[in-house]
């Protein structure tokens, strides 16, 4: 039986909710006062903001699976998408060292590594294998990328240290990024994307592959989202215990931080699927649909705007500023008017995001 390939609003709201949440903890009122919850785990540990890159990643795995599937079927060569897939992964990893040049564009300290090139990296090595590999080579790659990233952590000593660590910057995966990582790093001594890392970052895109085979196949929505949610628990209770000899670590982008997200990734899409594209519950998807249909330009609009309300300054302080001392000023307390300047600048996001979705602009990188 050939997939069934129809327009899933759950994944494009999914995509869309993914990207908000990415602006809502970037762009606090302060990085001086903001929720627990809404900040990375400063090392071993897991909070809610550190779901959000992964299940980007994953989602773009799922897209992949849907796009070139329809692809596939209408006889697009091999030759032909190869070309598109290269193009696209180098406009994404370009857009994202620019980013990081703004706004100072000072090329002699140019971060190459970056939320964005990491993305383009995924993007091209899951399509890649999308094409030319079948569901079951995509898990077992899956699971021995995961198992040798872990042996390697654990087991080979850190050159420069001459033991094994998993402390920041002195770990084999800071190490390597020191040797083959140009410009400069995130963390001086080693950056959150870096290269060794991106090694399962990769099985993250390769589980959305695997979760769009998924809903690719046959007719039966409760089957899939079954199958879906089904996947996802032994998956974040293999990383559980996985977690016990390889500490989670989204900057490392441990074994175990890749399984728990990854499962909790195929759940939170198995629900979304069965209650919006199923059951029909699609209020308050729109939101989600609007900002995922231009979701990476919508990021990038994100950065460059940050530039207008962080850096440029009215009266002697800048926008955010400005907003968080007037609105402490009214007894409203430290944190959360730092989250409520975080919501508004995902508002101010949304008005560009909503007038390129009315005029059915989407721009795709």
């Amino acid at each position: 039986m050939k997939p069934t390939i129809s327009r899933l609003i759950s994944l494009d709201a999914l995509r869309g909710f993914t990207i908000a949440a990415m602006i809502l903890v970037n762009y606090p009122g302060s990085w001086s006062h903001v929720y627990p919850p809404l900040l990375h785990a400063s090392w071993n540990g897991l909070t809610m903001t550190d779901f959000i890159y992964p299940f980007f990643l994953f989602i773009v795995g799922v897209s992949i699976a849907f796009a070139y599937t329809k692809r596939l079927q209408g006889g697009f060569p091999k030759n032909e998408m190869y070309k598109k897939i290269l193009v696209r992964s180098l406009k994404i990893f370009l857009v994202g060292v620019f980013l990081n040049l703004i706004p100072d564009f000072d090329f002699s300290d140019m971060r190459i590594a970056g939320v964005l090139q990491r993305i383009a990296v995924v993007f091209l090595v899951c399509a890649f294998l999308f094409l030319n590999t079948d569901w079951k080579k995509q898990a077992y790659l899956a699971g021995s990328l995961l198992f040798f990233y872990w042996l390697a952590m654990t087991l080979i000593p850190t050159p420069d240290e001459g033991v094994v660590m998993l402390e920041p910057g002195r770990n084999l995966a800071a190490w390597i990024d020191r040797i083959l990582l140009p410009g400069k790093m995130w963390e001086g001594t080693w950056d959150p994307e870096g290269l060794f890392s991106t090694i399962p970052a990769i099985v993250t895109g390769i589980l959305g592959l695997l979760a769009g085979k998924i809903l690719l196949e046959g007719n039966n929505g409760n089957l899939k989202a079954n199958y879906l949610m089904a996947t996802g628990v032994p998956l974040v209770l293999l990383g559980l215990l996985w977690a016990q000899v390889f500490p989670i670590n989204k900057h490392l982008w441990t074994s175990s931080f890749t399984l728990i997200t990854g499962g909790t990734a195929f759940i939170a899409l198995g629900a979304c699927y069965f209650l919006v594209d199923i059951l029909g519950k699609q209020k308050g998807t729109s939101v989600g649909i609007i900002f995922g249909a231009n979701a990476i330009t919508v990021y990038v609009l994100a950065d460059v705007l940050s530039l207008v309300f962080y850096y440029i300054e009215f009266g002697g302080q800048s926008l955010n500023t400005h907003f968080m001392n007037g609105i402490t000023a009214i007894g409203i307390s430290s944190k959360l008017a730092s989250l409520l300047y975080a919501l508004l600048f995902v508002g101010i996001n949304f008005i560009p995001a909503y007038w390129l979705y009315k005029r059915k602009i989407f721009i795709k990188l």
